[in-house]
């Protein structure tokens, strides 16, 4: 970008196009990714889309090269605890190596965390790394508990 240029950023819903676009290639960037047809990308976008406002993904654009430079996703649960209550769980949070220290992870969070607190949500949870409780801790978390995992 040449010294003239001036980035702008835009968040926002995944589309299905934005598999053109670097997602899969973002998402390597946070797990194993793999590689997707075009018609397994297809197939999980509609599915997902499917549950409405249950299941959001959002992605930050960096319009200039249409490139998506962060992508993040919130899944919300609903229980019969808290007065059939409503949990959002965060996942995926990942900013492209090209684009970190733009605040763009904390624009992630944000947006998820509107959109569960827009769907009535109580709480919101996500796991990270001891190498990022810092960073969302700034974004408003606190560390409540321990995860435990067993991959299947």
């Amino acid at each position: 970008m040449s010294g003239g240029e001036k980035q702008t950023f835009k968040i926002r819903r995944l589309d299905i196009s934005d598999k053109t676009k670097g997602y899969i290639e973002l998402l390597s960037q946070l797990t194993v990714a793999g590689s997707l047809t075009d018609e397994e990308f297809d197939q999980r976008f509609k599915e997902i889309t499917s549950y409405g406002d249950d299941h959001l993904i959002c992605v930050i654009e960096d319009v200039s090269s249409g490139k998506i430079a962060a992508t993040g996703s919130v899944m919300i649960e609903k229980k019969f605890l808290r007065n059939c209550g409503k949990a959002g769980h965060i996942e995926d949070v990942v900013v492209d190596t090209e684009f970190r220290g733009k605040h763009l992870g904390k624009q992630v969070v944000e947006f998820l965390m509107e959109h569960c607190r827009a769907m009535g949500c109580y709480k919101v949870m996500l796991d990270c790394s001891l190498e990022n409780k810092g960073f969302y801790e700034k974004c408003g978390l606190v560390n409540k508990a321990i995860q435990m995992s067993k991959y299947l």
